[in-house]
């Protein structure tokens, strides 16, 4: 399944991409938000793509590369948009957290807006080969890079009860994290725990049965406290966010978009909002955040948990 772009047709609007005019998005994946503020920038707009997985840009330069063999081929009317866009996008493989250092090294100046897509893409669930999914068999990773140096592994098989535990409750808010908690520690007494079918089946045995009947896997909680545990995202966002109005500079007109999948996401971005909204430095675009309608949930059921604030500088 290819990745598809949440919210793009909203994000858009509220980013409000006029020609030439300079973006970032600090979640590049499939470049679906990226290409459609390219397309609005023309003709010499540029956008700072980044993104902290190298696969990720890796198969957004192949991409790119495929429409220039396609142009070469006579198929202009399929690749010519892309070849355009090459020279007007800049990839980056890095955090988002280190935002104000990418900008300063790339010399990327005038920014008229900043998109946070927070979302997980297809590419990690289903083709990374790192653990993310609860639904594969395969190694404890989780790790969006390969040169961080903690793993879920690692946390199931060397953190303290009460640290798993902490974890599980503020980052999954999972409501059977003690009892999970103590379970991998038991198991994990008489084998190392290192794929995600050991994990599952550790998760599932002390929630009782009529709770692993409803919608949600009773380990989507776990295997998300997780992945944010190892990516350390919720404070990488809570540290991004001031960099991106640094680089929008407050009074110029600039917008910062922020998509989010996750509770707790959402309530940084809403606090970060009102709070500067009250120091007068930004007007909130987005009263109550949007979210996707019934169409975009059934096309893309990943979609459904998605929401979107926006505000002007």
């Amino acid at each position: 399944m290819p990745h598809i772009p949440v919210l793009q047709k909203e994000a858009i609007e509220y980013l409000d991409p006029k020609p030439n005019e300079n973006f970032i998005d600090c979640t590049v994946n499939g470049g679906g938000h990226t290409l459609a503020i390219l397309e609005k920038t023309k003709p010499e707009g540029k956008v700072l793509g980044i993104d902290w997985s190298p696969e990720i840009i890796k198969n957004l330069e192949c991409r790119i590369s495929n429409a220039e063999a396609l142009a070469e081929a006579r198929e202009e009317a399929l690749a010519s948009s892309n070849i355009e866009f090459k020279n007007r996008l800049i990839l980056v493989c890095d955090n988002f957290v280190n935002l104000e250092e990418i900008v300063k090294s790339e010399n990327f100046k005038s920014v008229k807006g900043i998109l946070f897509d927070l979302g997980i893409s297809s590419w990690h669930l289903e083709e990374s080969g790192r653990g993310f999914s609860f639904l594969k068999k395969e190694l404890l990773d989780m790790r969006y890079n390969p040169q961080n140096p903690l793993t879920a592994e690692k946390i199931v098989n060397y953190w303290s009860a009460p640290e798993i535990e902490k974890i599980l409750k503020e980052y999954g808010e999972e409501r059977w994290a003690r009892q999970i908690a103590k379970n991998i520690i038991e198991f994990r007494k008489i084998k190392p725990i290192k794929t995600t079918v050991q994990l599952v089946e550790i998760i599932k045995k002390p929630i009782p049965r009529k709770f692993q009947q409803g919608k949600i896997h009773p380990a989507t909680k776990t295997f998300q406290a997780l992945r944010i545990a190892v990516n350390d995202e919720l404070n990488n966002l809570e540290k991004a966010l001031p960099q991106a109005l640094n680089i929008l500079k407050p009074g110029a007109g600039g917008r910062l978009a922020v998509i989010s999948f996750h509770s707790l996401e959402d309530r940084i971005v809403k606090n970060f909002f009102a709070k500067k909204a009250k120091e007068n430095l930004i007007k909130i675009l987005t009263k109550k955040p949007l979210t996707p309608s019934q169409k975009e949930i059934k096309i893309n059921p990943r979609s459904r948990s998605a929401k979107l604030r926006a505000s002007q500088i």
